[in-house]
């Protein structure tokens, strides 16, 4: 309950998100140590590496995030793009 008498959902509650975290953590460590059991054949030389996927995956994110804020910089207008109008009138 918060101080409106309102119920808090449980995805919101700061207890509950710290143990998604852990709990999606720990599945990705246990994705990238089943490697040590089950050998990756690639196509290429460098994606059967151990632990390539998980690199790649995190790189290519980064590298997302990057690009997006670039093209946010780009794209982004002033507050009076369309106009100094009252919204009102």
């Amino acid at each position: 309950m918060t101080d409106t008498g309102k119920t808090v959902h449980w995805l919101v509650r700061p207890a509950t998100i710290r143990l998604l975290w852990w709990f999606f953590a720990v599945v990705l460590a246990l994705t990238i140590l089943v490697q040590l059991f089950i050998k990756v054949k690639g196509y290429f030389n460098i994606d059967g590496w151990f632990g390539f996927a998980a690199i790649f995956g995190f790189l290519a994110c980064v590298v997302m995030v990057m690009l997006a804020k670039g093209l946010g910089r780009f794209l982004k207008r002033d507050e009076s793009y369309y106009g100094d109008r009252d919204v009102d009138a």
